[in-house]
């Protein structure tokens, strides 16, 4: 395969963004700079809240808002776009409509991944905002393989969302709590695998005894954006929350 320039839609968070670009290099097989993936990163961070959008049924502004960074990104020649925010995805069809280069859509790779790796009757549990959460894109995605989904109770729900805009006002991160949110989710729900269904929550440093069971959607969304670029993934992910897999 031919090496295909990415375009990164970022800013949803920034360190979010930071991050995603940081595993791309460090899980991407190469001798030298030139052997890299190049890249045109948008760090858009003025973008409307997405939680806010689909809970206020107001989608215009956020729209509006990418519809000017993909016009960038086909003035730059750029051949996939990744968009390392879940609950943008809410809005996944919209966006590809107003663009002609292929978006790579983390939750159905996510889906995906987890059906190769987990099974197709797995018990999924799911990690998101809010928005994310009551759309049911995860759910729905899910569901199309007959695979059984799981979200938080309210108080669970809560903690989660707590995490989310915690860690992004740059404040303490009562991370006890969120991972017996995890291990509730795997020992008393009998979930397999728990996703890791907002990029913030893939900055969380999470106890290597769940590990194993976290299905990280920024690093599915890494490793395919390696392989459409036309790059081979290192055997060890360096930076990521779950094995490379069979995927």
């Amino acid at each position: 395969m031919n090496q295909k320039k990415l375009g990164v839609l970022g800013g949803m968070g920034p360190a979010a963004t930071s991050l995603f670009f940081d595993r791309v290099i460090e899980n991407t097989v190469a001798g030298k700079d030139q052997d890299h993936i190049d890249m045109v990163i948008l760090n858009h961070a003025t973008i409307p809240d997405r939680t806010r959008a689909i809970l206020e049924d107001n989608k215009e502004p956020f729209l509006e808002a990418v519809k000017k960074d993909f016009e960038l990104f086909e003035v730059a020649g750029v051949d996939n776009i990744a968009i390392p925010c879940n609950t943008s995805h809410y809005y996944f069809d919209e966006m590809q409509a107003m663009t002609n280069i292929k978006i790579i859509n983390m939750i159905e790779e996510t889906a995906n991944y987890i059906r190769s790796n987990y099974g197709p009757d797995a018990k999924v549990g799911i990690l998101a905002t809010d928005g994310t959460i009551n759309t049911g894109i995860y759910q729905d995605e899910l569901h199309k393989y007959n695979m059984k989904a799981h979200i938080p109770d309210v108080h669970g729900q809560k903690q989660v969302m707590q995490t989310i805009y915690d860690f992004k006002a740059d404040k303490p991160i009562n991370i006890p709590e969120f991972e017996r949110i995890i291990q509730n989710m795997l020992a008393t729900e009998d979930c397999d695998c728990v996703i890791l269904g907002c990029t913030e929550l893939s900055c969380i440093e999470i106890g290597a005894n769940l590990l194993p069971y976290c299905v990280d959607a920024m690093q599915v969304l890494v490793n395919r954006a390696i392989t459409y670029s036309g790059k081979e993934l290192k055997n060890q992910a360096v930076c990521s929350k779950l094995p490379i897999g069979k995927y």
